[in-house]
């Protein structure tokens, strides 16, 4: 929290003196609102050894709850004061995004509050008897700082700076060096949130579960060989058939949102978004999904896995990659305006994915497993991939998007039979996947 508080200081002062502001009578209220959001980041951090202990203890249903209220609640005031107070403007933003985190801290908060110490924790042998014990405190014949422990964190921390600059590099890149002018920036971001939607509600959850279940199923730093077999025969079915559900969802977006980016934008925003490029933006970002899905599993697995050597190393090819990343982007945007920014997360995935993949690799080479085979989807299944594609696309030249609603309708029509005919096909030809997602 001192941290926090330090950096929403210096941060602040950076985006308020240092770069380029808004014009007020465009954007009015930009001061209020870049200290809204710094403060905004402490009050999250406040909650954060609550996350922590539901995280460790898989308190799936408290996360669930909790994210649910705090986006409801952001969403409801949103929407009541753009349509009451529209003239707020950055104003109703900063007092949501307030909301969200204050709800997601209490909801914690006072859950933990009412648990522990209840007879169900007794019952659990639950490790923290009193909220007082979250709080800073010394303890008694223990060193002030546990060295190995210490070192582990410093890696992961500098391993997270590392995957923020990977994983927002190009908002940085527009930030500071302004190779895109505000309305670019406000096209990008509203394609941006759109085709990240599948990657927060459906990819993120299914990394940050199972990471906890390979951490808790095998243990950091052993070899194959060391490890329970039992446990190793499950960690490998488990994660070759995530390996396939992501990308057979990764490879439908791929698939159906080329032909429907343009309509889908023109539904969303009218002609303002699906005129310019706005629809060859969503078409990349379709694609980016699928390296975002499989990159999602690969890496949460590894990350359960390395011990502090491998995450040191591994931090030393995520700077080169930032690095790599960062020129990437600036000179593609350069060539293709904002496509390049996804472009070059494109390129940024593809080779987080293949560090990890050969890292699975490497980890089961001297056992019998091969979970990386969920990567290879069935023959008949890619066939109708294909088939789907072309299809869709000669749809979209035909009948979208300039030529009326009963065109359109016809283009809808055609993806839903293109999407029946994929999902029959994926329901006889992957029976194990299907199995998987019933049970799980």
């Amino acid at each position: 929290v001192p941290l926090g508080v330090f950096w929403s200081l210096i941060l602040g002062l950076v985006w308020l003196h240092l770069l380029e502001v808004p014009d007020p009578s465009v954007v009015p209220h930009y001061q209020a609102g870049v200290v809204a959001f710094g403060l905004s980041a402490i009050i999250e951090l406040l909650g954060e050894p609550f996350w922590v202990l539901a995280q460790a203890h898989l308190f799936v249903r408290l996360k669930v709850i909790a994210e649910s209220l705090s986006v409801v609640s952001k969403c409801i005031l949103t929407v009541t004061l753009v349509i009451l107070y529209p003239h707020w403007g950055l104003y109703i933003f900063s007092l949501a995004q307030l909301l969200y985190v204050s709800v997601l801290v209490m909801c914690y908060v006072i859950y933990f509050v009412m648990f522990l110490g209840s007879p169900e924790a007794t019952k659990k042998s639950f490790p923290v008897a009193r909220v007082k014990a979250l709080l800073p405190s010394f303890v008694e014949d223990e060193t002030f700082v546990n060295w190995k422990e210490a070192r582990l964190t410093w890696s992961f921390f500098k391993q997270s700076f590392l995957k923020q600059i990977l994983t927002e590099g190009e908002r940085y890149v527009m930030t500071f060096l302004n190779v895109l002018n505000f309305g670019d920036q406000g096209v990008y971001d509203i394609v941006n949130n759109l085709g990240s939607l599948v990657a927060r509600f459906i990819f993120l959850p299914i990394e940050e579960s199972f990471y906890v279940f390979f951490a808790k199923v095998l243990e950091r730093g052993k070899t194959v060989k060391d490890q329970k077999q039992d446990d190793v025969a499950m960690a490998a079915n488990v994660l070759e058939l995530l390996l396939k559900l992501v990308l057979l969802i990764g490879l439908t977006i791929t698939v159906f949102g080329y032909a429907y980016s343009q309509l889908a934008l023109d539904i969303y925003g009218g002609s303002m978004l699906s005129s310019g490029t706005g629809p060859d933006l969503l078409r990349c970002y379709s694609l980016y999904v699928l390296f975002l899905a499989v990159n999602g599993v690969t890496e949460c697995f590894t990350s359960a896995l390395m011990c502090k050597e491998e995450v040191d190393r591994y931090n030393f090819v995520m700077l080169a990659l930032s690095f790599i990343f960062l020129c990437i982007s600036y000179f593609l945007t350069h060539w293709y305006g904002s496509v390049g920014f996804i472009l070059a997360n494109c390129f940024n995935m593809g080779i987080r994915i293949a560090h990890s993949t050969h890292y699975i690799h490497h980890f089961f080479r001297e056992s019998t497993h091969r979970p990386l085979t969920g990567l290879l989807p069935s023959p008949a299944l890619l066939l109708v991939y294909t088939l789907s594609a072309v299809v869709t696309a000669f749809s979209e030249v035909l009948f979208c998007c300039d030529k009326g609603w009963m065109a359109r309708l016809i283009h809808i029509s055609t993806g839903a039979l293109c999407l029946a005919a994929t999902l029959v096909t994926m329901f006889c030809t992957e029976t194990k996947l299907i199995h998987f997602v019933r049970s799980q």
